[in-house]
């Protein structure tokens, strides 16, 4: 374990894995948007779309404890006295950022949800600040805002950001954000009593399952299953599968503001392999594209710059 902690711990694999991390969910935007034109879902069928990630995120708890209880050599399930961290994990993670974020989106447009939804990385760092007493420096605070001014940069495309606020859209990002934010402080927190494998696998089942019902349950349907879309459906389990257990081992052995900060590289992402993948290039490969870029590097380097 010592051996495994210390090369959690470079910063070289730190930077490397959640990099790889924020690439893998940025590619879940495009993903997302191919899978709803697959399954048929319309954009405004907000409880369609939220059958859709329960499923997702259904497919990701039986990887993580496949993956998982292979690597461990035998089934993993959670002792008896975690079972209350895996549900109050998943209720939070899962199900509240999810039911939010999903009412938020059908209440306000894409780009307000981008930009607040990375008032996540604020929030997380305050956060741990107050429960773990991790060190709330001005580097710290100038790094998490050029990293939010890259995030705004690659947003403004001129249209769908003005000062109009909801409680039902903006308001629901908001505590989307917040309780992505406390997750990632619970992570940390609940891995030095379970597994990590464990925690993340059951609570995406939890999780994942009670979100689809929640959706089915509201007149949510997901059909147009295909050879082609069930692949996409797999894969985007294995985002939240590989994505989320990566994150969580770097969250165990690093102060959670050194992570949190490389959330801000997202949206960037989203945006460059949505240019890819469905040809939207008005964001990406501008000059414009190409600042936000750099000041999500910036903002990320000052973070974790050392004394």
């Amino acid at each position: 374990m010592k051996k495994d902690t210390k090369l959690f711990t470079k910063p070289l694999f730190v930077c490397g894995v959640a990099l790889l991390c924020c690439l893998l969910w940025g590619s879940a935007f495009p993903c997302i948007k191919i899978g709803y034109r697959l399954f048929e879902i319309p954009g405004e069928d907000t409880m369609s779309q939220m059958v859709f990630a329960g499923y997702r995120f259904t497919l990701a708890g039986i990887m993580v404890i496949l993956i998982g209880s292979l690597v461990k050599g035998h089934f993993l399930r959670p002792a008896s006295s975690s079972w209350f961290m895996v549900v109050k994990l998943g209720l939070v993670q899962t199900i509240l950022q999810y039911v939010f974020f999903y009412t938020g989106l059908a209440h306000t447009t894409g780009v307000k949800s981008s930009i607040i939804s990375a008032s996540n990385v604020f929030i997380t760092l305050f956060l741990s600040a107050a429960a773990f007493r991790e060190k709330l420096s001005a580097r710290k605070l100038a790094g998490c805002l050029v990293g939010f001014a890259g995030v705004v940069l690659i947003n403004l495309t001129g249209s769908g950001l003005d000062l109009n606020l909801s409680l039902a859209g903006e308001g629901s990002i908001l505590v989307s954000a917040f309780a992505g934010a406390v997750s990632s402080v619970m992570i940390k927190h609940y891995s030095s009593r379970e597994d990590t494998f464990v925690l993340c696998g059951y609570q995406f089942f939890f999780g994942g399952i009670i979100l689809a019902l929640i959706g089915l349950a509201c007149g949510g349907r997901v059909t147009g299953f295909t050879p082609v879309s069930s692949l996409l459906l797999l894969y985007m389990g294995l985002i939240s599968a590989v994505a989320y257990s990566m994150w969580s081992f770097l969250l165990k052995y690093n102060p959670v503001g050194k992570v949190a900060i490389f959330g801000f590289s997202n949206p960037v992402f989203g945006v460059i392999l949505s240019a890819l993948l469905l040809g939207e290039k008005n964001q990406a490969f501008t000059m414009q594209g190409l600042a936000a870029l750099v000041l999500v590097c910036g903002g990320i380097l000052l973070v974790n710059k050392s004394k």
